[in-house]
């Protein structure tokens, strides 16, 4: 290339790949990252000088998108940086016999790279406040329905206690006289039900006395294990522990602490397949002990994600379950002013991560 229209021809390609991709991106959201990086590999292909042989790849944890094969060609290299943190890279290239590419053409990369990082910035923030938001939507809705339900638990542990002591109070007579008594027995046995739903809904609540003291954490993770190792080989189902140290100080009631675990390994062992592996890990930060329990079931689906602890909310089989279960443990967690998490996991299935104040 020697003559300045040339020359200048290149320039106005290279501006007007610049403003094309600005284009593209300015109203780019999270949804659209396949279709936005195609049209700006397209866009860059049409700004280099040799469009028709130069190939272009964006690799980001994101997305990736090559136009074709760019092994064993001349290179051009741009790295994207996203929030200060190298996040992936721009690639040109050409048939390195025959082309050769310009010092401008290395500008125009770097301007790209810098323009797709911080689209990534801007996805990556909007995803941040809507997770935030969700978050906060989901805590003002169990902080209404705790009150909702501490006020029907209230109301129900009296009237309850009365059925279940008259009923017993009949039992005994009947008794006494060598009278059927199955009926009284029926009105017993669903007034205990009955009784430890409320107490459950209470859990729920944080409104259940506790004993909180200093304990390691790491005797009673091993200790609920081997009392649900039966139901693991009932279920054909098999467990692994990472557990970080021998010691994991935390402060909680060693009862309801048991039945956090308890309620997390059984709800992970019931949506295990068979063959199946449930883990569990503890470790610690400098504030938080941190238990995960992860299986391999079949996840959890956007519904079930937002209302995961909300009481009576279950996708298990009717008869299978109350709803209750991980209710009672988002209640006791939340007593013991720590924090309760699910998600699903990248390999499959669910992931409930606790974080408790040591």
């Amino acid at each position: 290339m020697n003559t300045t229209e040339e020359i200048l021809k290149e320039r106005i390609k290279e501006l007007t790949c610049l403003y094309e991709v600005s284009s593209i991106i300015v109203n780019t959201d999270a949804n659209q990252i396949p279709e936005t990086f195609n049209a700006i590999t397209q866009s860059l292909q049409r700004g280099f000088q040799y469009p028709d042989h130069t190939e272009i790849a964006i690799t980001t944890p994101v997305h990736s998108i090559a136009t074709g094969t760019i092994a064993n060609k001349e290179q051009l290299t741009a790295s994207i940086r996203v929030f200060n943190n190298d996040s992936g890279s721009i690639i040109a290239a050409l048939p390195s016999t025959e082309y050769a590419f310009l010092k401008e053409e290395q500008q125009l990369l770097d301007s790209v790279a810098l323009k797709i990082g911080n689209l990534l910035e801007r996805v990556e923030i909007q995803q941040n406040e809507l997770q935030l938001r969700r978050q906060m939507q989901r805590a003002d809705r169990l902080a209404i329905l705790g009150e909702i339900t501490a006020g029907i638990a209230h109301e129900l542990n009296t009237p309850l206690a009365n059925i279940l002591g008259f009923a017993e109070l009949h039992k005994a007579d009947l008794e006494e006289k060598g009278l059927e008594h199955s009926d009284v027995n029926k009105i017993i046995q669903n007034a205990i039900f009955a009784r430890e739903v409320v107490k459950n809904l209470m859990f729920f609540t944080c409104a259940m006395p506790q004993e909180m003291q200093q304990i390691n954490m790491v005797p009673q993770l091993k200790s609920a294990l081997e009392l649900l190792d039966s139901t693991f080989k009932k279920k054909g189902v098999r467990y692994e522990t990472k557990i970080a140290k021998d010691e994991i100080s935390i402060k909680a009631d060693t009862i309801q602490f048991t039945q956090i675990v308890f309620n997390l390994i059984m709800n992970a062992i019931y949506f295990s397949p068979t063959g199946g592996k449930v883990t569990i890990e503890a470790n610690e930060t400098e504030t938080h002990a941190v238990i995960k329990v992860i299986d391999e079931g079949s996840g959890l689906s956007d519904e079930a994600l937002d209302k995961v602890f909300e009481p009576f909310f279950t996708t298990k089989p009717t008869g299978d379950g109350t709803g209750l279960g991980l209710s009672v443990v988002h209640g006791i967690v939340a007593s013991h002013k720590g924090s309760i998490t699910a998600a699903n996991h990248t390999n499959g299935g669910a992931i409930f991560t606790v974080k408790i104040p040591k």
